[in-house]
């Protein structure tokens, strides 16, 4: 099957599932990618020999042979194609060894568009390799403002340094395309940058993950797993929100850094890697330490450079620009015209303190594209949250009232008739739309884990969103 969009680039899609290959050639047309398919090595090998590819994605599991030998035979035969693996949900196993095969990245099923979206804009990247180093790091971190200026300043200087990079910053600044963007242009750009979530692994698993395990270490350990360090190994390990590790895996890992080797789970000798590690959080990291939640050992160790990514309202002079730049790309995914962003609609976000930084941003414009029916984007269209104050760090022992959103009921004020039906309930609401925003930002907008952090069913977050017009 071969999808014709007129685009320069093409892609290969290996997959023994019609579904899944249909649901990519779908994505990556809207993206402007011609799509070749194929359901099986031997076909995939046919397209290949015919054809040179932006892009290979190809499945774990084919009819006559592992996607693993098809990621190693297009490192060795076509070294200029990016190809990722696609593996089942939580299967670091396939992962980290596609990774060892040459894979640039991998994606689990079900596929996440986001996350393939950014997949392939990554691959983009690598093919347009030609480029110079300096052109891509201001394409990706785009930005005229001082803050923005210096930051891609310290990014060349400390991507020439094996040095762990500590990045802060708040939630959806692009935390992770900063880590990429040092590994990109770092010695070590052509081996391979392994990115993990910390919170996402559960705490037993935790060691196994990292380090590895051998035959039969603990039940269920059927073969010897290499670790996300071994799969780093020659490359970047990127630690997302590493203030979720618990301090027993905080030991280890201080540990793994210092000796620069790891023991996998079960082994009688330690393996050595050479891993640059970056870290990422949107926390207060040196707040955790004093609260005794985070090794100060271990903070000295990855903070040895420490980045800061600005919040989108400490860049107000990108604003415009970053908001074009994102609606061409959401243009060009749609297959449409490039809206424009009318006046109103640019003084509105202005005026908007953005909790939730770029990703907000790139979340607003393109609800804001899917509702508007002409090429003119207004104030209406952008359908903005109304801003919301910061929720206390700790409970006050005086009782206080948390701040209020402008133009919201202070109890404070009410007269003896006014606090009837009415007062208590919007005061209430206001508290409840606060901890449900915080808890979204705070869980990267997934609704799923935001319901377990609130003690609440997924149904009725769901309930409270439309009940408390939250989009």
């Amino acid at each position: 099957m071969v999808q014709h969009t007129g685009a320069q680039h093409s892609a290969l899609i290996v997959d023994d599932e019609r579904d899944i290959r249909e649901l990519l050639v779908m994505a990556l047309g809207r993206m402007g990618l011609r799509c070749d398919t194929a359901s099986s090595l031997a076909e995939a090998r046919g397209h290949l020999a015919r054809e040179r590819y932006a892009l290979c994605l190809t499945d774990m599991r084919l009819p006559d042979g592992s996607g693993i030998d098809l990621v190693a035979e297009i490192s060795a035969r076509h070294p200029n194609t990016p190809v990722a693996m696609i593996t089942a949900f939580g299967n670091v196993d396939a992962a980290v060894e596609a990774l060892k095969a040459g894979a640039f990245d991998f994606v689990a099923k079900p596929v996440d568009l986001n996350v393939l979206r950014d997949l392939v804009r990554h691959a983009l990247d690598l093919h347009k390799g030609r480029r110079s180093t300096r052109d891509t790091v201001a394409e990706r971190l785009y930005g005229r403002s001082p803050a923005m200026t210096v930051l891609r300043d310290t990014i060349a200087k400390v991507a020439r340094s094996q040095a762990p990079v500590y990045i802060a910053g708040e939630s959806g600044v692009g935390k992770e395309l900063v880590a990429r963007t040092i590994h990109s242009e770092s010695p070590r750009a052509r081996g391979p940058f392994v990115p993990v979530n910390c919170g996402a692994i559960p705490a037993e698993l935790m060691e196994s993950e990292f380090f590895g395990h051998k035959k039969g270490s603990f039940t269920g350990a059927h073969a010897d797993k290499p670790g996300l360090f071994q799969a780093a190994d020659g490359g970047t390990l990127f630690l997302d929100e590493v203030a979720e590790l618990p301090l027993p895996m905080q030991v280890k890992l201080l540990r793994a850094i210092q000796e620069k080797s790891v023991r996998p789970v079960g082994a009688n000798v330690e393996v050595p890697v050479d891993v640059r590690i970056l870290s990422a959080t949107h926390k207060d990291l040196a707040a955790l330490v004093a609260e005794g939640r985070f090794r100060q050992d271990l903070y000295y160790r990855i903070n040895v450079i420490e980045l800061r990514v600005p919040p989108l309202r400490e860049r107000q002079e990108d604003l415009a620009g970053l908001a074009e730049r994102i609606l061409e790309r959401l243009a060009l995914q749609q297959g449409r015209a490039v809206p424009r962003l009318g006046e109103d609609a640019l003084a509105a976000l202005r005026e908007y303190p953005f909790p939730g930084n770029v990703r907000e941003l790139e979340n607003i414009l393109e609800r804001a594209m899917a509702l508007s029916d002409g090429n003119e984007l207004t104030a209406a269209d952008l359908r903005l949250p109304r801003p919301l104050a910061p929720l206390p760090t700790a409970a006050p022992s005086p009782p206080t009232h948390p701040t209020l959103k402008p133009g919201a009921v202070d109890p404070r004020t009410l007269s003896p008739r006014d606090t009837g039906t009415s007062a208590l309930p919007s005061f209430i609401e206001e508290i409840e739309r606060a901890a449900i925003v915080q808890a979204l930002q705070e869980n990267r907008y997934n609704k799923t884990k935001t319901a377990a952090a609130l003690g609440i069913t997924f149904r009725a977050l769901r309930y409270k969103l439309k009940k408390l017009g939250i989009e």
